[in-house]
Order: structure tokens, then sequence, then C-alpha cells
């Protein structure tokens, strides 16, 4: 074999950064398809540097995550947009991964398990501007330094520190559940899964947290909550109000599964029955604070759920 050419090289080291690249991305983005489109423009870029230019970049790794941002600057600004025709309410893509299954490669996989990308917490990122959005995800998560984020957002460093310093609060204000060991998970969502085979509203309603919020995404594709539901007593009547229209036994479809790397349930898609509704596919992640249960995020929406790792039936 020849010796490796300088494009070669630069394609083996950028291959190193690849997965971080597509965790940042998706971080900022919430789909997958933005992360690695946004990972492969980053190596575009650099490979359509010159000598001089490449020779100019002290921090490769740093340098791609500033690329990254910039380019997600650019999508989520886009994204805006479009979700004025959105229906209903939006949730980040998730990254299902069936309980006990081999570890996987797919870098998404490995953040979920490793960075704590918890749909929880990136429900709060998604409310974010672009620009703090941005600015907080490259500088608190990956320590970009204001320079290179105002390179991205093209403003000041100044700017940028007061863009971060905005998401920071945000997220602060908004305090979202932190990760709990999965043990510890699991006898809430046993509970509530018991709760809801029973159809008993008092028991579904007190395994609930007083600041629940239920958020639903199919744009008008599928059946879930078009708009954001918030207290226990509201979660707990339209879930069981749902679950009526579905024959007898749907929920023991389903399938508990790892959702961006805390416990949740797949539920196939099952025919109409009797009279009864047909169930679409959807993934439930749910958000556990004080032993009870503060978040539920249902997703409907087919587009979302091509690219899951589904469990075996």
């Amino acid at each position: 074999m020849g010796t490796p050419t300088a494009l070669e090289e630069l394609a083996a080291e950028f291959a190193v950064h690849r997965p971080h690249l597509i965790r940042a991305a998706y971080r900022l983005t919430g789909t997958r398809a933005d992360a690695e489109d946004a990972a492969q423009e980053a190596w575009l870029r650099l490979s359509g540097l010159d000598d001089a230019g490449r020779a100019g970049i002290r921090d490769l790794r740093g340098w791609l995550t500033a690329v990254v941002g910039r380019i997600c600057l650019d999508r989520l600004r886009s994204a805006a947009v479009q979700r004025e025709k959105y229906v209903g309410e939006w949730l980040p893509e998730p990254i299902v991964t069936p309980i006990g299954a081999p570890a996987s490669e797919d870098p998404l996989e490995a953040a979920v398990r490793d960075d704590g990308l918890r749909m929880a917490a990136m429900v709060v990122l998604d409310r974010l501007t672009p620009e703090q959005r941005v600015a907080f995800v490259l500088h608190d998560a990956f320590a970009v330094p204001f320079a290179e984020i105002a390179g991205a957002l093209g403003c000041s460093p100044a700017a940028a520190r007061q863009h971060a310093s905005r998401g920071r609060r945000a997220v602060e204000d908004s305090d979202p559940p932190a990760r709990l060991e999965l043990a510890q998970q699991q006898p809430v969502l046993e509970k509530f899964v018991v709760a809801l085979l029973a159809g008993d509203i008092r028991a579904v309603t007190e395994l609930l947290h007083p600041d629940v919020v239920m958020i639903g995404d199919s744009n008008g594709r599928s059946r879930t909550s078009r708009r954001m539901i918030v207290g226990p007593d509201k979660v707990a009547r339209f879930v069981l109000g749902v679950l009526a229209k579905y024959a007898p036994g749907t929920m023991e479809n389903g399938r508990p599964v790892l959702v961006n790397g805390d416990l949740g349930l797949w539920l196939p898609q099952l025919p109409a029955v009797d009279g009864y509704l047909a169930l679409d596919e959807r993934v439930q992640t749910f958000s556990v604070r004080d032993g009870r249960i503060a978040g539920v995020y249902d997703q409907v929406n087919p587009e979302k759920l091509t690219r899951i790792t589904r469990p075996e039936q």
C-alpha cells in the first residue's frame, strides 16, 4: 500500500471527531437527519480548505464543533419558520434502544447513554431561540470559546456570551428533572402501566407529579394531544379517555425501551378491532421527579419514527 495522501489523513482524523459532531448537532437540532447532514457538511467545508486554511486550524475538534454550530443555526432558523405550519406540538426525534440490546456503535445511541440527552432536557432546549441554543450548547456542553461562537453566530463575543447566559437562565428556570437510575424509574413506570390497564383514574392521578405535563407530537397525522396538557387530573383523564378508544389489552402489546437513555414504551401499529380504533405506532417517554411522573412525551409522528430501533415482538 502506498503512503496515505494528505486528504486521506485528514479524512481519518475527521472520522475520529465525527461521532462527537453528530452528538453536538443532535443536541442542537433534535433530529437525526440534521445531525448527520451537519457532520457531513462540516467535512465538506474542512476538505474544501486549501493547505494554508488547514494549517491555520489549531484545534480541529473545536473548529469543527463551531462549524457544526453555524450549520445548525441555519437549520434552527429554517425550522422555526417551518413550525409555523406544524400541527400541534413539536418533540425531538427519539433515540430508541431496546433494553438488553448489545452496545451499538451508533453515535447517538452511545450519546444518550453517556451524555444524558434525555427527552425532558431536549424539550427545554427547544424553547430557546436559535442563537441562545447554539451559544449555550456550544459553550456549556462543549466548551467552545465565545470568540468562536461569535463567529458561528455572526455577532460579537459579548453578544454571544449574552445569548448563552439567557439560554442558561431559561434552562435553569425550566428545571428539567435530573436523570434517575433506571432502577428508580422502573417501579414508577410499572405502577403507572398497571393503573392504566386497570382504568383506575385515582391511581393514575396519584402517580403523576403536581406539575406534570403531557406533550404529544403527530403533526396532525396520528392521534395524540394537540396542545400541552398540564396537571395530574387533566393528564390522567386524557390518557384514560384515549386508551378507552382502543381494544382491551392494547397496552399489553407495548414493550419497554430506552428512549434517549430513559425508560419508555414502544407500542406497535395495531388494526381496528370490533369497533375500536386502530392504534398508530408510538414511542412514549417519561420523566420522573420525586417518585412521580413529571413529564409524558408521546411521539406519534411517523416521520420521526422511521429510523428508530424497534424491540423484538
